[in-house]
């Protein structure tokens, strides 16, 4: 096969993709390697249709490689994941008024366009957990305590675009990571962002039933393949906190193989075929307030159990 893998400066020494890649080279494939955020690309020449067998995107949310894939992807093209799947998840407002109104476990969410807009959000939503709509890697992400500790914080949003807000799950300072690959789902816990002082290393876990059924059902509701999934384990049960395309994918067992192996089986998929250009907008698009309000997404009420099929749990 012919891949081309689209990867962001931060991630050229990075094990994922590099071992990746390098895997696939020692199997016999071609792969070329594009650093959107280190060239200049010539847009009229770098989509050619037939070109490759797929597109691989490990770039940083808001990273100039989604255009790209996405542009490879209106051309036709094979891309890993989905690029309208991607783009779903790496705006994280989108991700939770989506999510909620399929039926996962995520926290009701406020989104501001102005970090100075987070103050209107009530009192009785404290503690909240701020963090930018486009947001990776832990980038930026605050626990509010109260709404006399926000006021310190706006500087250091001011600079961060859209912004979400979503009240803060009790739990005991550690996330679960999971990683799907493959169809397969594989478990491990980690100190939270938000718990910074835990002790605790990163290491493989059992996976919880209920928490597999939750992963495996992410992927069908956004439509992703290779991702990960943060969850956080809340008095009533599991809840949602981030969704990622393409994650690291540490502490998963051989997956550099594993991981190269799942792209050559995505690579073989025929590619989804891109919308009309013509088709209409959904009659749900409303043209944002322009009063000054934050957006409040309109997300049902928490669903006590997510009726989903169990996932796999190696």
């Amino acid at each position: 096969m012919k891949l081309c893998f689209l990867v962001e400066e931060q991630y050229r020494h990075d094990g994922m993709p590099v071992e990746v890649i390098r895997r696939l080279a020692s199997w016999g494939h071609q792969v070329d390697v594009v650093r959107p955020g280190g060239s200049l690309l010539d847009m009229t020449q770098a989509i050619q249709a037939g070109a490759h067998d797929a597109w691989v995107l490990k770039t940083v949310s808001g990273g100039p490689g989604l255009t790209l894939l996405e542009a490879a992807a209106l051309a036709g093209m094979t891309t890993v994941n989905d690029a309208r799947a991607i783009r779903g998840v790496r705006d994280k407002a989108l991700a939770a008024a989506v999510g909620r109104s399929r039926g996962l476990p995520l926290p009701p969410t406020y989104a501001a366009a102005r970090p100075e807009l987070l103050a209107r959000i009530p009192e009785s939503e404290y503690p909240l957990v701020v963090k930018p709509a486009d947001g990776s890697s832990g980038r930026a992400v605050h626990l509010v305590p109260a709404p006399d500790r926000l006021a310190g914080l706006l500087p250091e949003l001011a600079g961060e675009g859209m912004l979400i807000a979503q009240p803060y799950v009790p739990n005991p300072g550690l996330d679960v990571k999971v990683y799907s690959v493959g169809g397969d789902l594989y478990a491990t816990e980690r100190r939270s962002p938000l718990h910074p002082d835990h002790a605790v290393r990163e290491r493989r876990v059992a996976l919880p039933a209920e928490v597999a059924a939750i992963a495996a059902r992410v992927g069908v509701v956004y439509g992703l393949d290779l991702y990960g999934v943060d969850v956080v384990l809340g008095p009533d049960g599991p809840v949602v906190v981030d969704v990622n395309d393409f994650p690291s994918f540490r502490q998963v067992p051989d997956g550099v193989a594993r991981v190269a192996r799942a792209v050559l089986e995505l690579a073989a998929r025929p590619a989804t075929p891109p919308p009309a250009a013509a088709d209409p907008l959904p009659e749900a698009v409303r043209p944002a307030p322009q009063d000054g309000t934050p957006l409040v997404l309109p997300l049902p009420p928490h669903p006590g159990q997510v009726p989903v099929t169990a996932g796999k749990n190696p």
